[in-house]
């Protein structure tokens, strides 16, 4: 029951006495009539004295409960007025009806806000409205200060809208449709400047290495390794006090670093300076010095944070070293790499890489060999390669290929219908399905990314798996894997297959055609012994030489038919140079088997035109762009390539690009391009 109907009952008491009273009278009539005469007496006198209370009483009792209500009212509206809470009401489209003292205080500009809202809060928008019942919740800065604002929708009877709320006369125009949003300003800055102060004090752990550290000393005089060691030392030390950072040398060149996060993001605007600045150091040394950097932030203690560390330096060295990786949480940058890899002269790694191999081919019955999708003729060699370590062994092998393109073609049809190999040499994904268990060792070649290889399901068949490549690491990984050999600095997984071979065992022999495969890897992926070749690169050559490979039958076997040429020709004439130092073309190579290939042919083409610093060739194929892109050595493509999803060497590089018609790609490199030009990174 409502104020109103409860007040109109307590009025009509009097009316009910007087009928109760009645009704006593009648009784005593009958009891005695002496006692009744003097009943109705008294009832008249009370009948009388009520009827002048109801007359002139009533109506004022109820001009009190009038003047009471407005008084009320007032004082609601000045306590709403002098709240201490900033409260605004705004009408549908979002102009200031009504603001309390504290709101008018934070806008300031009261005439601009009765405009609209966003004039004095920009990030007031209609579209943050709220479109139902339901609070919406904003964040804002007005005059240095930090808010959450919280908005709600209320429906109100237009006409009664004013009398209501007791806001002012104005509120009675709130739009046609009776809807007004109410305002309420939360002021968060105190706290927001703790949570900030709290973020810039966690700690960040960090690890450094020199990553050419007996390279660079065997390259100076004795005399001068000290003084060498002193100066890339104090370079070190000095970047780490910029920063209060406490270091801790681990090795001779490895440094364990820890310092607050208030200091990250200045590292990362300077894209770590050091790594430019210990490259300065020169006493003579024929190289110069490079260091790596892994940091860890964001985790739940120290020691995630020290996980992290490790995992981001790992990330660091087998991406080739001379750049720093920041892992926060799933999140991974990287800053850097824009040197050569330099090629170890020594081969310790891939002995104990060979041995450990071994061991593992030895416990396990079934060997599977998967390379990247759309493999290519180095990825096939790679195989090849384990195959033969395998069949040495005397173990089952199986090599995965789902596509044969027209590169690997050549090479594979000497290994088909050989009365030397078995029939299921080559199977595709399905069957490797069925052979994979849990006593199957799974070899990846040529790949280390889990979604770009041949089968990504086998992965997650076998627990025993070993990843040799040659390409740079991603945040994409394959987990797990029992042995890891990833080399950046090797040309090609032939040559990295070439040597783990010569470690294995004294017995292994290659035969012709495994010889002949693993050296057109090497020079698939060498441009003919131009690009990204060593030491180690030539070594592996003439080992493979020795054991059988033909340089004139395998250069018969890679000859080009006269369609794949007027189409490299074509590619090549419609070039666009770009800044005067790129270029990007299309390469159109329907209705050809290896339409890839044939555009990391013609990216390396387009090296040969002066003063080009890197190429870039888009190639539409199964509804993806596929984009190779090439350099000699002034231009990282690989960082260019990992902006768009990518990745690959320093020099040579791709990336695949999805749902984008071929002038979109090309404004998605020109874009990038200029981004990373604007940023430095180039």
């Amino acid at each position: 029951m409502n104020t109103t109907k409860r007040i109109s009952a307590y009025m009509r008491w009097p009316l009910i006495l007087t009928v109760i009273v009645a009704c006593m009278d009648s009784v005593l009539f009958v009891v005695n009539k002496k006692a009744g005469f003097v009943g109705i007496l008294f009832f008249v006198i009370y009948a009388i004295c009520a009827a002048l209370i109801w007359r002139y009483r009533n109506r004022g009792m109820f001009g009190d409960l009038v003047r009471y209500a407005a008084g009320y009212g007032r004082v609601q509206k000045q306590l709403l007025k002098e709240m201490a809470l900033p409260y605004a009401v705004l009408d549908c489209k979002g102009a200031l009806l009504w603001a309390n003292d504290e709101f008018l205080d934070i806008i300031a500009e009261e005439k601009l806000a009765r405009k609209h809202i966003s004039n004095v809060i920009p990030e007031l928008q209609p579209q943050v409205f709220p479109k139902n019942e339901q609070d919406v919740e904003a964040h804002v800065t007005v005059k240095e200060r930090d808010y959450r604002v919280v908005m709600r929708r209320i429906e109100v009877p237009v006409a009664t809208a004013a009398q209501q709320k007791g806001f002012d006369p104005e509120i009675e125009s709130l739009g046609r449709n009776g809807m007004i949003i109410t305002v309420h300003l939360y002021d968060e800055t105190e706290i927001n400047a703790y949570i900030r102060q709290n973020e810039e004090e966690k700690m960040v752990a960090g690890l450094l290495y020199i990553d050419n550290f007996e390279e660079t000393l065997g390259s100076v005089d004795e005399v001068r390794r000290s003084l060498l060691l002193a100066l890339v030392e104090r370079k070190i030390n000095k970047y780490m006090n910029g920063m209060d950072a406490i270091v801790k040398k681990l090795e001779k060149d490895k440094y364990f670093f820890v310092f607050r996060q208030k200091f990250l993001p200045r590292l990362t605007d300077e894209k770590f300076a050091i790594l430019a600045e210990v490259q300065t150091v020169n006493v003579g040394n024929e190289m110069p010095v490079t260091i790596s950097i892994g940091l860890g932030a964001d985790g739940e203690n120290y020691s995630i944070n020290y996980e992290n560390a490790r995992a981001a330096i790992d990330l660091a060295l087998g991406r080739g070293g001379d750049q720093a990786v920041v892992k926060r949480g799933e999140k991974i940058s990287y800053f850097g790499g824009k040197t050569m890899q330099v090629e170890k002269t020594t081969r310790v790694k891939a002995r104990v890489k060979a041995h450990a191999l071994k061991e593992l081919m030895e416990s396990k019955n079934n060997v599977v060999v998967m390379g990247h999708s759309i493999g290519d003729v180095d990825s096939f060699g790679a195989a090849i390669g384990i195959y033969r370590i395998a069949k040495t062994l005397e173990k089952r092998a199986y090599i995965v290929i789902n596509e044969v393109t027209s590169s690997v073609k050549p090479v594979m049809d000497r290994f088909i219908d050989n009365p030397d190999y078995e029939e299921d040499l080559i199977i595709n994904g399905e069957r490797a399905k069925e052979i994979v268990d849990d006593d199957t060792l799974l070899v990846i070649v040529d790949v280390n990314r889990p979604s770009y290889t041949e089968c990504e399901e086998l992965l997650d068949m076998t627990r025993t798996v070993v990843i040799l490549d040659h390409h740079r690491r991603t945040d994409e990984a394959i987990k797990n894997p029992v042995l890891s050999y990833i080399e950046p600095y090797a040309s090609s997984a032939c040559e990295m297959v070439a040597e783990i071979l010569q470690y294995v065992g004294e017995g292994i022999k290659l035969k012709q055609a495994e010889a002949d495969a693993m050296y057109s890897g090497i020079m698939i992926d060498t441009d003919n012994f131009l690009v990204k070749t060593g030491v180690r690169t030539f070594e592996a050559a003439a080992f493979l030489r020795r054991h059988g490979a033909d340089v004139t039958r395998i250069r018969k076997g890679f000859r080009s038919d006269i369609k794949e040429y007027k189409i490299r020709a074509e590619a090549i004439a419609h070039a666009e140079i770009y800044k005067n130092a790129y270029t990007i073309t299309e390469c159109k190579a329907q209705g050809i088997k290896s339409p890839t290939v044939l555009g990391a042919q013609v990216a390396n083409e387009l090296l040969d035109i002066k003063g080009v610093k890197a190429s870039f060739v888009l190639t539409d194929y199964n509804d993806k762009i596929y984009i190779s892109a090439r350099s000699i050595d002034e231009v990282n493509v690989q960082t260019i390539m990992e902006r768009l999803g990518g990745g690959g060497h320093m020099s040579v590089a791709g990336a695949q690009l999805h749902g984008f018609t071929m002038e979109e790609a090309r404004g998605v490199i020109k874009k990038t391009l200029d981004d990373m030009i604007k940023g430095g990174d180039i």
